[in-house]
């Protein structure tokens, strides 16, 4: 579910969306409403891209250019989220050794990743997937940052 334009008025959600474009470098204006992600047992998501291909979505604040993915709960095993073409050895998905780099699902903790390169150009090697849930639940939030002002 994605939070609502009055939810994003809550001083809790300011002050982390204040944190986030801060950490990023990105205003705060130009950032999408925040996901809310639950994913339970056997449940994953297969790897993609964050950036658009299609001219209907860049028409509403350009491309995506960056993603914060938060952690909100750490009672899982497995869940990584998996990013296949990064580094240069194996990492754990969802219990499989796999070549690429994964991050483990921690409470508090969170990922930055680019989209675009400092060029503008989209970068493929941003692909990423989140591994199967093994036991337990995972909780996740997502920003997505845009280019420009997002209506």
């Amino acid at each position: 579910m994605f939070l609502n334009h009055a939810e994003r008025k809550y001083p809790m959600v300011q002050a982390i969306e204040k944190r986030i474009s801060v950490y990023a470098q990105v205003p705060i204006e130009n950032g999408e409403l925040i996901q809310v992600l639950r994913y339970e047992k056997n449940q994953y998501y297969k790897p993609h891209h964050d950036y658009f291909s299609d001219t209907f979505n860049l028409q509403r604040g350009g491309q995506r250019v960056a993603t914060m993915l938060m952690y909100l709960s750490d009672n899982v095993e497995g869940g990584e989220t998996f990013f296949p073409m990064a580094g240069t050895g194996e990492c754990s998905c969802g219990g499989k050794m796999v070549k690429g780099l994964s991050v483990k699902p921690l409470k508090g903790d969170a990922v930055l990743f680019w989209s675009m390169g400092l060029d503008g150009q989209s970068d493929p090697k941003s692909i990423h997937g989140g591994c199967e849930v093994l036991a337990g639940e995972k909780w996740s939030a997502t920003k997505w940052m845009r280019q420009k002002v997002t209506s």
